[in-house]
C-alpha cells in the first residue's frame, strides 16, 4: 500500500452533485462510514457527504493507484446497503502535495 504524503504526485478526484452517484438507499451516515474505512484502508486522504438530493459529493487524494481502487470500489461495490445507480467523477488533475488530511465524513 502506498503511503499518503509521499512524493508522488497525488491526482483528486471530486464528486459532484446530482449526477447519481448513489441513490437514496444510501442516505445514512453509517453507510458514509464504509467510504470513510475504505478511504482510509488505500491510504488516502479526503471526505465524503450526503446531498439533499439523495446523491454523495466527496474528494479523494492520494497515490494515483490508489484513487483508481478507490474510484472501482465507488463504482461498483460502495457500502453495505447502497445501491449504485451511476458514478461520476470530475475535476481530476494533478496536484503537488495534498491539499486535505484524513478521510472524513461532513455532515
Amino acid at each position: 500500500m502506498n503511503q499518503v504524503g509521499s512524493s508522488d504526485v497525488c491526482p483528486q478526484r471530486v464528486w459532484t452533485p446530482g449526477n447519481g452517484l448513489l441513490d437514496s438507499a444510501c442516505k445514512t451516515s453509517k453507510n458514509l462510514k464504509y467510504t470513510e474505512k475504505e478511504g482510509l484502508c488505500l491510504g488516502l486522504v479526503g471526505w465524503v457527504k450526503n446531498t439533499y438530493g439523495g446523491t454523495v459529493v466527496g474528494q479523494v487524494q492520494g497515490p494515483a493507484d490508489m484513487v483508481e481502487e478507490m474510484k472501482v470500489w465507488l463504482s461498483k461495490e460502495g457500502s453495505p446497503t447502497s445501491r449504485i445507480t451511476r458514478a461520476s467523477f470530475t475535476n481530476q488533475r494533478a496536484i503537488d502535495k495534498l491539499e486535505l488530511s484524513g478521510f472524513k465524513t461532513r455532515f
